[in-house]
């Protein structure tokens, strides 16, 4: 790891295809993707190297905000890439590792321009990730 970079990782009991199928599939996404308390509207998810994401986080509390991302990598079951092109901008990595048939280490690499950059984010972010771990090991326990 290097000093632009942000890794979060969790072991999750469930198959690859449930955890790929979690992230792949808007209507799971939609359950889990962000912090806890926020829900999600997907308006355009296009897994294909080039395809868009687009979707508005709603904030508990307050603010919705507006995330545009650009597929770069999609290998099923191994590896989705992404850039965003909204503020914060990073590159974003996703692997999806197989231990064994029902467990699976998901890990989030987030890729910075500067190191001040990943340095300013990294306190919201790791706690915000565990969160979205949270979240998404509750959304797996419904994919069959």
């Amino acid at each position: 790891m290097n000093n632009r970079e942000i890794i979060s990782s969790r072991i999750l009991h469930a198959s690859v295809a449930q955890v790929y199928e979690a992230f792949e599939n808007p209507n799971h996404l939609k359950n889990w993707w962000g912090p806890e308390g926020f829900t999600n509207t997907i308006h355009e998810f296009d897994l294909n190297p080039g395809g868009i994401w687009k979707l508005t986080m709603h904030g508990r509390e307050k603010g919705n905000y507006e995330n545009l991302s650009v597929f770069n990598t999609v290998i099923p079951n191994k590896l989705v890439s992404w850039t965003r092109k909204s503020q914060p901008l990073f590159d974003m990595e996703i692997t999806f590792e197989s231990i064994n048939e029902d467990t699976t280490k998901i890990s989030f690499k987030m890729i910075f321009a500067t190191a001040d950059e990943c340095e300013k984010m990294k306190k919201y972010v790791e706690p915000k990730n565990e969160e979205n771990f949270d979240r998404l090991e509750r959304e797996v326990m419904n994919i069959v």
